[in-house]
């Protein structure tokens, strides 16, 4: 199985030291808003992709069945930590670019920041859509190429690089931001659709964050992130999209059968604590509700 280069968090703890440690209670909060804004309140299955250790899994309150998957097993026992108790939750270790999920599994699919550390867009859109059902949801944030402040310092010269160029930006190894109308080609190629944006954290500022209390903050965020549909100029875009030109949800596979092994495709069947390919041999270990398809249990 060909392996693409993917932003590997093992052995950080990304909630204490980049949330906790950093003052981002402004960008988790208006990160949550634009989420409950464009995210449909219930639905049947839904699968977080890059959920680290479960920030956001309180914003799926309304689903039957929830999947976070992570490539990170430090972030994923937090997760469980925190939402193992709840059987609604089951907890994914895995590479985006190859799912362990059959066609159409999911009616709904989330992804904040984690599109940014992408760096082969079409094939991991590509595995998004093949597990999405026909009228599914996908919400995503990305990191926006031209937003305000880039703009500025580029017509001041204090940076080399343009906003306007629409290909992505790697400002560090597999670190990218990239350009809306670049971002919204690759979307439609893999036939999702955009139905509603929001323009989120303009004021991710650190004396705006120094000064003002949250609730003030946010109360201009409310209205700002309605700002999308003048042009989205922020540093995080949310977009709600939709697999199909259709509204009408296809019929999911049950929770047992969604499963395929990453490397063949075929669908798994579950023998004790592993699930096993019949068409490669391949097994993939399960400890209680963590399925673990980073690399396959010796043979």
């Amino acid at each position: 199985m060909e392996r693409a280069a993917v932003c590997d968090y093992e052995g950080y703890d990304y909630r204490a030291r980049f949330w906790r440690a950093a003052n981002r209670a402004y960008e988790d909060a208006a990160e949550r808003l634009a989420l409950t804004r464009l995210l449909p309140p219930r639905g049947r299955r839904l699968i977080e992709l890059g959920a680290s250790f479960g920030r956001l899994a309180e914003c799926y309150a309304g689903y039957d069945e929830v999947i976070l998957l992570d490539y990170a097993r430090t972030g994923l026992e937090q997760a469980m930590q925190r939402w193992g108790s709840d059987p609604r939750f089951h907890f994914v270790l895995a590479d985006i670019y190859h799912l362990p999920f059959v066609a159409g599994a999911f009616d709904a699919a989330v992804m904040v920041r984690v599109m940014h550390h992408i760096a082969n867009v079409p094939a991991a859109l590509r595995q998004i859509r093949r597990v999405l059902a026909e009228g599914g949801v996908f919400v995503l944030e990305f990191a926006n190429k031209r937003h305000l402040k880039a703009m500025l310092r580029y017509a001041l010269h204090r940076q080399a690089w343009s906003p306007y160029d629409l290909e992505p930006y790697e400002f560090e190894t597999l670190h990218f931001d990239f350009h809306p109308r670049w971002m919204a080609a690759q979307l439609r190629a893999q036939d999702l659709h955009i139905e509603s944006a929001r323009a989120v954290s303009y004021l991710r500022l650190g004396v705006l964050k120094q000064r003002m209390p949250l609730r003030w903050l946010m109360m201009l965020e409310r209205v700002l992130q309605r700002t999308a549909a003048l042009g989205v100029y922020s540093p995080s875009v949310f977009w709600r999209l939709r697999a199909g030109r259709t509204n009408d949800l296809a019929t999911l596979p049950p929770l047992e059968a969604i499963f395929c092994s990453p490397r063949s495709g075929h669908p798994l069947r579950r023998e004790g604590e592993s699930w096993v390919c019949d068409a490669d041999g391949t097994r993939w270990r399960i400890e209680g509700r963590l399925h673990d398809f980073r690399a396959p249990l010796p043979a």
